[in-house]
C-alpha cells in the first residue's frame, strides 16, 4: 500500500506547531496585542504630579498606539487600592500602573507590609520621569528660605503640620527626615494625592507642604505659594534658582520620586516588550517633552533593566535613610 507523503508532511508540521506552542507560549498573546483599550491605573486622586504625567501620555500615546491608553484614577488606602488592583488584575497587558517606583513601592515596604510583594508582583515595563521633592509654604509665611521656616517653626508655642500626598511614601518620609534633622517638632499629614495635599496649605490649614514641582508651580506663580528648597543631590534644571536641602544646611537628600510604568506578575514578555517599545516612542515625541516641560518634570526614560537596578537603587536608599533617622510611616 502507497503511503500518502504530503500527509506526512503535513502531520509533522503540525506535530512541531503544537511543539512550538508549548515552548514559547509567551509569543502568542503579542499577536493581536492591544486589541481593546489600555486602562493606566494612577492610584492617587485626580490632579496629582502622577495623574498629570499619566494624562500627558495618554494624551499623546494615539500616535504610537491603535486603541486608547485611558487613565483610571484609583486612590485610596494610602495609594495600596489601586496597584491591589493593579496586582490582581489578569495579566494581559490592559491593567497596567502608572507611578511604579513611588513612595508606596520604594519607601512604604520599610514600614508596613503591603498586601503583596513590590518586586515580585509587579514587574517593571520602564521609567517616564523622576521627579524632586520640594517644601513649600504659603505666601502669607514670613520664612523666604529653609533656614528662615526652621526658625519660625521652633518660634511657634505648637506642633506645626505639614500636608503630604500619602502615608509613609517618599514625601512623607522626606519632609519628616527635614524636621528631625532640622530640630523641628512638626506633625505630617497624609491625603488622597499630592493635589489635595496642596489644597490643605493652600487653605490655611496646614502650615507647610511636601510636593513635586508639577504639584504647586501655577500657585507659586501666582504668588499663593512659595518654594524654600529641593530635595536632591543637587539643584533641579526645572526650579534651578530653588537651592537644595543641603545647601542650606540640613543634610537631608533623596532620590525623589521616580515614576514608572509597572504590569502585574505572569504578564508575557512580548506584551511587555510593546509596551516598552510604544511608550519609548511616545516619549520621543515633541509634544509629549513640552507636555513635560510645562509640567516641570525631566524626561528620564529608561529601558526595563535600567529601571529595574533604579527601583532597587531608590529602594536601599530610602531604606537606609529610614534606618539612620529612626523614621517611621505610621505616624499616629
Amino acid at each position: 500500500m502507497k503511503r500518502d507523503g504530503s500527509r506526512g508532511i503535513k502531520v509533522s508540521a503540525l506535530f512541531l506547531l503544537a511543539g512550538l506552542v508549548l515552548l514559547f507560549p509567551v509569543l502568542l498573546p503579542a499577536a493581536d496585542y492591544p486589541a481593546k483599550p489600555i486602562n493606566l491605573i494612577v492610584p492617587y486622586a485626580a490632579g496629582g504630579s502622577s495623574d498629570m504625567v499619566a494624562r500627558a501620555l495618554a494624551k499623546v500615546a494615539p500616535k504610537h498606539f491603535p486603541v486608547p491608553v485611558v487613565v483610571i484614577n484609583a486612590p485610596g488606602g494610602a495609594g495600596i487600592t489601586g496597584r491591589v488592583q493593579v496586582v490582581s488584575a489578569k495579566p494581559d497587558g490592559y491593567t497596567i500602573l502608572f507611578g511604579y517606583g513611588s513612595g508606596e513601592d520604594l519607601v512604604t515596604p520599610h514600614t508596613m507590609k503591603p498586601p503583596y510583594d513590590v518586586f515580585k508582583d509587579i514587574q517593571p515595563v520602564c521609567q517616564i520621569t523622576i521627579a524632586s521633592l520640594v517644601i513649600v509654604v504659603p505666601a502669607a509665611n514670613p520664612a523666604k528660605t529653609l533656614k528662615e521656616f526652621v526658625a519660625w517653626a521652633k518660634n511657634q508655642k505648637r506642633e506645626i503640620t505639614g500636608a503630604v500626598s500619602t502615608k509613609g511614601a517618599s514625601v512623607d518620609i522626606t519632609m519628616q527626615a527635614l524636621m528631625k534633622v532640622a530640630g523641628v517638632k512638626a506633625k505630617t499629614i497624609p491625603f488622597r494625592g499630592g493635589a489635595e495635599a496642596v489644597t490643605t496649605v493652600l487653605g490655611g490649614h496646614t502650615d507647610f507642604a511636601g510636593a513635586v514641582p508639577a504639584e504647586v508651580l501655577s500657585h507659586v506663580k501666582a504668588g499663593r505659594l512659595r518654594i524654600l528648597a529641593v530635595c536632591l543631590p543637587e539643584r533641579d534644571p526645572s526650579i534651578p534658582d530653588v537651592p537644595t536641602f543641603i545647601e542650606q544646611g540640613v543634610n537631608v537628600t533623596t532620590m525623589g520620586a521616580i515614576r514608572g510604568i509597572g504590569v502585574p506578575k505572569g504578564t508575557s514578555d512580548a506584551v511587555i516588550d510593546y509596551l516598552e517599545s510604544s511608550f519609548k516612542k511616545v516619549t520621543q515625541e515633541p509634544e509629549f517633552a513640552a507636555l513635560m516641560k510645562d509640567l516641570a518634570h525631566p524626561l528620564l526614560f529608561r529601558d526595563r533593566k535600567t529601571f529595574s537596578k533604579n527601583l532597587r537603587d531608590g529602594f536601599d536608599v530610602y531604606g537606609k535613610l529610614i534606618d539612620e533617622l529612626g523614621l517611621k510611616g505610621d505616624q499616629k
